[in-house]
């Protein structure tokens, strides 16, 4: 872990956090459509969550992309949703997921070193895991790591497949396997979206420790045959 470097947001607002990390595939296979969805899917969260009074002040936002030449890269720092603003992403290259899940647990560690440094309460990260493919590079440890993390409660994974990734590979991601990966529906990232920032926007809410009912997934998901 990183030194812990104090974060003025967290000084300025003491409000409890709900840490969420989008880490997003931009792999080449996401050209064209799908990436012009995920886009707008991007702009249409930072739109709800900003909306929310409650939500906007404690939900905090990072963005992983993984794509290009087997990279994995923060598009931009930690920020409270009020100060968030939607990347716009491109799709190019591999999808080496393993380094980009390996990123996104090691900036959830340094960010809840924060979150303690500063006396912030927070509620469990969400890991928000998104591919459209197979992995490219060496997965299965950070697959192992990112399970032992969801089993600790140190993280709660979602893992969102869309058009042909491989259902068994993302599973591995999160201790239910693939029983734990949700299927986009055609490419219904709005909908995915809206979902995440009612999600947020309840879990924002609830007590750190405690337990939170999540809105139906049935807006966007659908149910591999």
């Amino acid at each position: 872990m990183s030194a812990v470097i104090p974060d003025v947001a967290l000084v300025d607002n003491a409000e409890q956090r709900t840490p969420l990390v989008l880490v997003l595939d931009c792999s080449g296979s996401m050209a064209g459509a799908p990436m012009a969805a995920l886009n707008e899917g991007l702009a249409l969260l930072e739109r709800e969550l900003k909306a929310d009074v409650i939500a906007a002040k404690r939900v905090r936002i990072l963005v992983v992309r993984y794509g290009g030449h087997d990279e994995a890269e923060l598009m931009g720092p930690w920020c409270d949703a009020m100060d968030f603003h939607a990347p716009r992403l491109d799709a190019n290259g591999t999808t080496p997921t393993g380094h980009a899940v390996d990123l996104a647990l090691a900036e959830i560690e340094d960010e809840k070193a924060r979150f303690r440094a500063a006396g912030v309460a927070y509620t469990r990260p969400w890991l928000f895991l998104m591919s459209d493919g197979v992995a490219t590079d060496d997965w299965e440890g950070a697959a192992a790591r990112c399970r032992e993390a969801e089993a600790a409660n140190r993280v709660a994974v979602f893992p969102i497949a869309v058009g042909e990734a491989d259902r068994a590979q993302l599973g591995a991601f999160c201790r239910n396997g693939e029983r734990g990966v949700k299927q986009l529906a055609g490419l219904q990232f709005r909908e995915l979206f809206l979902w995440l920032s009612a999600s947020m926007q309840v879990v924002s809410q609830s007590v750190p420790g405690g337990h939170a009912q999540l809105p139906p997934t049935d807006s966007w998901s659908s149910i591999p045959v």
